[in-house]
């Protein structure tokens, strides 16, 4: 085979490959979609710096919280009653808000996060807490998975004030998903 059909070859491929990504990236929004799934605060930090950072880029962003993510949502100064005894337990047992979440690596028995919690007001890092609140303000949108809370026995009730929260199903998630250019799981 000789240079040029070497090199023809090599540009019928990135012609192809062209196309298939007009093909991939024709319909989509620009928009990000988060599953955020962890309730750890270095993991829920990355989750929103990501969704403020494409927010601040004029990007649609959904973050929809799921399992061990959910707990973040629930408001530390509401109180529900009604909760079975599973719900309860799950109730008492998770974080209530992000203000209590933990570190996934090092926490040391909650120095770990005392120490990260210090070291990002010296360093002038918004707090989980002001990032929350940007996020409003940056039309961020939050989808709380109806799932999940009824499996540890959550209640709307019991959950953040938001301006754009829905309490939805992975349906919805992924009709959001299906046409947005980013998508990550944290």
């Amino acid at each position: 085979m000789s240079a040029n059909q070497i090199n023809y070859g090599e540009d019928i491929m990135k012609e192809k490959e062209g196309k298939a990504m007009e093909k991939h990236s024709a319909g989509q929004e620009n928009k990000l979609v988060e599953i955020v799934f962890s309730g750890d605060l270095d993991k829920a930090l990355a989750a929103f710096v990501i969704a403020t950072g494409a927010a601040a880029m004029g990007m649609d962003v959904v973050m929809f919280f799921t399992f061990w993510g959910t707990p973040l949502l629930r408001d530390k100064k509401k109180k529900v009653g009604g909760k079975d005894l599973m719900g309860k337990m799950f109730g008492a047992m998770l974080p209530k808000g992000v203000s209590k979440l933990k570190l996934s690596k090092m926490n040391m028995g909650g120095m770990g996060t005392a120490m990260m919690k210090s070291l990002m007001k010296k360093k002038n890092v918004a707090s989980l807490e002001d990032m929350l609140a940007l996020a409003a303000e940056m039309d961020v949108r939050i989808f709380i998975c109806e799932m999940s809370m009824d499996l540890m026995g959550f209640k709307r009730e019991e959950m953040i004030d938001y301006p754009n929260l829905t309490f939805c199903g992975v349906a919805k998630m992924l009709e959001e998903a299906q046409n947005s250019k980013v998508q990550f799981f944290i």
